[in-house]
């Protein structure tokens, strides 16, 4: 009789567990590290990262291939496809015949809606987990994205969600696009009623707990504690916000009000969505160059929201109907070079300079005429429509081009687009091919050596750039009951994450994801 009974309730938890969850909560978080959250542990709560560490499925170490911005690392997140299929290889591109340089979901067909930017996600060439999870609901189902960052609460949304909004540097204000047609409720009620403009010069960002409690500061670091904030006479504070650790708190309360206000999760027999990003890069306006501190913070902070999300979450739906996966982005390279008294080696490279050298290069072998088009972001474009009235061989003028760029100082590689597509570029060849979109790629692609500060462009208002070796890996948490808690050390390929989303949720997985779902 007791094996009976033990019988049925082996069974009953089987269906428990084989039940398909009602809410489906994505957060992207630029900048995590799984160092930093080793290094913190015993620093954080119990339901923020701990929950995650004891409950879910630990992935260390999702590799991206070659080092990506924080917009087409999302991209390939949500679309399990690499630049090369997805469309997506960079937050800004650059067009070749105008002379210009744009962000990648730039779409002036469309209407800002509480800004004057003009966005949709028409660059995305594939379907992302968002519009299959929509597809599968018949459009019932209600998917939102949230994030500080415009173009990266585009991607999370895709082309079929119902709201995708974010912060506006210019006025504070939380914006969207008229290509998505709802505006919720907790949205219209903070720009109207509790506007960002009117709460941000009363926050400040300071230590979550004494300064001498947080590892591994030297001992004359302890004497001036941090302290940021975001007064009204300074043109750039909603920009200074957005990369700041408070930023995560106001992300956390949208959301909330998102799951409780559209009761996410509790339409019976569809799967809600919520999309929600992060950051914890090294804080931009920091003081000095040391911000080990400000960056410890900021995890400690988002343990803390994470740990609110959750709790909404269990008192509106219950985690054990919900699967929330996080997924870490590399941090971005800084725009501070390490002080001068430390005697690293650096130079300058300079766009504007390389393509004046590089035209008389040119001029003298082939004629008058402006070769190079522009530099830009690493790529340089040639002067097609004057290579062809030359009748000269575009290849051959590659070639050439690139030999004489590998000969100037701080240039550390150079590949001409037949290099990257033949599988000839790079230490990992076929990853760099397949990161490389050939629609926005230059007809020579070269890196700096590190170190070395990088004017970002022809425009010397914008900020310069230094070169670091980057990593193309982080760390992604997958928590959900139908999966036991487990720790994966080798390399995931980051791919592979949206058809493990979608096979978890039983949907399919997007129409460019060619890669294994995994199998925990």
């Amino acid at each position: 009789m007791s094996l009976i009974a033990s019988m049925v309730t082996m069974s009953l938890s089987a269906q428990v567990n084989s039940k398909r969850p009602s809410l489906v909560v994505g957060i992207m978080v630029e900048g995590l590290d799984q160092m930093h959250i080793n290094q913190l542990r015993s620093y954080f709560g119990d339901n923020g990262f701990n929950r995650l560490f004891k409950e879910g499925v630990i992935l260390q170490n999702v590799d991206y291939g070659t080092p990506l911005d924080n917009i087409a690392a999302t991209a390939m997140i949500y679309t399990g496809a690499a630049p090369s299929v997805n469309g997506i290889p960079s937050q800004e591109v650059f067009n070749a015949n105008k002379g210009v340089s744009y962000p990648i979901f730039l779409d002036p067909s469309k209407i800002g809606n509480y800004t004057d930017e003009t966005y949709s996600p028409a660059a995305i060439s594939v379907s992302t987990i968002s519009d299959e999870l929509k597809i599968d609901g018949d459009g019932l189902n209600q998917i939102h994205s949230i994030a500080p960052d415009a173009q990266q609460s585009i991607i999370m949304s895709g082309h079929a969600a119902n709201s995708a909004f974010w912060i506006n540097e210019i006025s504070g204000k939380w914006a969207t696009t008229t290509f998505y047609k709802d505006v919720p409720s907790p949205i219209s009620t903070r720009n109207y009623k509790s506007p960002l403009s009117s709460r941000l010069d009363t926050m400040s960002w300071t230590p979550s707990m004494a300064i001498e409690s947080y590892p591994d500061v030297p001992e004359h670091r302890r004497l001036y504690p941090f302290h940021y904030t975001f007064p009204r006479n300074d043109i750039d504070r909603y920009r200074k916000f957005k990369e700041s650790a408070c930023v995560n708190n106001e992300i956390t309360s949208v959301a909330i009000d998102y799951i409780k206000s559209h009761s996410l999760g509790n339409h019976q027999g569809l799967v809600d969505m919520i999309n929600i990003a992060y950051t914890l890069t090294p804080y931009e306006f920091s003081r000095n160059t040391y911000n080990r501190v400000e960056t410890m913070d900021s995890y400690i902070k988002l343990d803390h929201s994470l740990a609110q999300l959750f709790e909404s979450i269990d008192k509106s739906v219950g985690l054990n109907n919900t699967l929330v996966f996080v997924a870490g982005t590399p941090s971005r390279t800084r725009s501070r070079r390490d002080d001068e008294r430390w005697n690293i080696p650096y130079g300058e490279f300079s766009p504007r300079k390389a393509t004046s050298l590089l035209n008389m290069y040119l001029i003298s072998k082939h004629g008058n005429g402006e070769w190079v088009k522009h530099i830009h972001n690493n790529n340089l474009f040639l002067n097609h429509k004057l290579i062809k009235d030359k009748n000269l061989d575009i290849s051959a003028i590659r070639l050439d081009v690139a030999q004489f760029l590998a000969q100037m100082s701080g240039i550390a590689n150079v590949y001409t687009i037949e290099d990257i597509l033949s599988g000839r570029a790079g230490e990992r060849p076929e990853v760099t091919r397949r990161n490389t979109c050939i629609k926005h790629t230059g007809d020579i692609v070269f890196t700096i050596l590190p170190g070395w500060v990088v004017a970002n462009s022809f425009d010397d208002s914008k900020k310069h750039i230094v070169t670091r070796e980057a990593s193309s890996s982080a760390p992604v948490y997958i928590l959900t009951p139908t999966v036991e808690a487990q720790t994966i050390t080798y390399p995931i390929d980051a791919r592979a994450i949206a058809p493990t989303v979608a096979r978890i949720l039983r949907i399919r997985s997007p129409n460019a994801a060619s890669t294994t779902p995994l199998h925990f």
